[in-house]
């Protein structure tokens, strides 16, 4: 450093820190020899928490507002002794800004698919991702865990410990929870909770508190989502005679649109073959059943000159045992003509055999 920026830096009497980016977590106000003047003044700003070291040991930890550094007005400071007026102090001071601020947008990710047990699927490979949001709470444990004596620090170089940590414990919560896959998106925000919960105390070793978790999206592979897409298919089609039908009155409508062939000539045979085919199972399903048992037929029997019946064959039997019907009694049945006599009809010949008609009782 020349003559020139050494002399300007001693007169700087002023130590603040605005800052222009978005992602600095930590910053050392930087002054020549690390030698700050007895009386300078020191602005902190909302969203801001100064650590003031000095030889090596904290001083003091400042909110916002301006200060004086003086050590009447900073009882801690006691133990800076002898603070004289001009360019050389026998003490060597540091100013640390820390960023209270809430960082957000943070990411954090699976780098490899994780192994989960399903109980509608069965084994299962997972990816998840999403951000997670975080602030200085306590600044002199995060200088002393974390930063060290870095002069710039920045939330790149601790996200990949955080996200580390994040997706680690994800693993091992998501793998006990239960949580059918299915049923994994309806649970993204109460997932979130639950991890931010059980993750913001090993944050708070760092000085950090975690604010929220978000759990953006949870996926299958590919070839497990095509396989699930292509369940989801068959359960939309739903009734296959109405889809084959819906199919072959798409395939006419295009066929009629373009008169010259082409691709729906082929989509309609398609269909068509698929039509006919269910036609055919259709029909040998209804062939393949028996016909229905012919019913017996009935008989109308002329008495005394008026019709009686009808009258099923085994009534006709008793009647030709009774001798109120024989061969040349006149008989109809639906489908006949005219009346005819029952010997006449093939139908009632069992009826007027010899077997029929009971043998003539034995003599004493």
């Amino acid at each position: 450093m020349g003559l020139f920026s050494r002399l300007f830096h001693e007169f700087i009497d002023v130590i603040e820190w605005t800052d222009n980016t978005s992602d600095t977590m930590v910053y050392r106000f930087e002054r020549y020899g690390n030698e700050i003047k007895y009386g300078a003044k020191l602005v902190v700003r909302e969203s801001q928490i100064a650590v003031f070291v000095n030889e090596g040991e904290v001083a003091d930890v400042l909110g916002p507002g301006t200060y004086e550094l003086e050590t009447k007005n900073l009882p801690l400071l006691t133990t800076l002794q002898n603070w004289h007026h001009g360019f050389q102090s026998p003490f060597k001071a540091e100013v640390y800004f820390c960023n209270a601020r809430r960082f957000t947008d943070l990411k954090w990710g699976t780098k490899q698919p994780l192994m989960l047990r399903d109980a509608e699927f069965g084994g299962l490979r997972i990816r998840a991702f999403g951000t997670y949001g975080v602030r200085i709470v306590d600044s002199l444990k995060f200088i002393r865990e974390i930063v060290g004596t870095e002069g710039v620090f920045t939330t790149d170089e601790i996200s990949n410990q955080l996200r580390n940590l994040i997706t680690s414990r994800f693993a091992t919560i998501i793998g006990g929870s239960g949580i059918p896959v299915l049923d994994m998106a309806a649970n993204y925000d109460q997932l979130g909770d639950y991890l931010t919960r059980r993750i913001a105390p090993e944050f708070g070793e760092y000085g950090l508190e975690l604010t929220r978790i978000l759990v953006e999206n949870i996926s299958l592979p590919p070839s497990v989502s095509e396989a699930l897409d292509k369940r989801t298919s068959m359960g939309m089609t739903g009734n296959l005679d109405r889809y084959l039908q819906y199919q072959t009155g798409v395939a006419m409508e295009g066929a009629a649109n373009n008169p010259a062939g082409g691709a729906s000539d082929g989509i309609g045979m398609g269909v068509g073959l698929a039509m006919a085919n269910r036609m055919s199972e259709g029909m040998q399903h209804s062939n393949s059943a028996p016909p229905p048992i012919p019913s017996a037929g009935v008989f109308h029997v002329a008495k005394s000159g008026r019709a009686a019946g009808p009258y099923a064959l085994e009534d006709l039997k008793r009647h030709v045992a009774n001798g109120e019907l024989d061969a040349t009694t006149l008989v109809w049945q639906q489908g006949m003509k005219d009346w005819v006599e029952a010997g006449d009809v093939s139908a009632l010949d069992a009826l007027f055999e010899g077997g029929n008609t009971p043998p003539p009782l034995p003599t004493s």
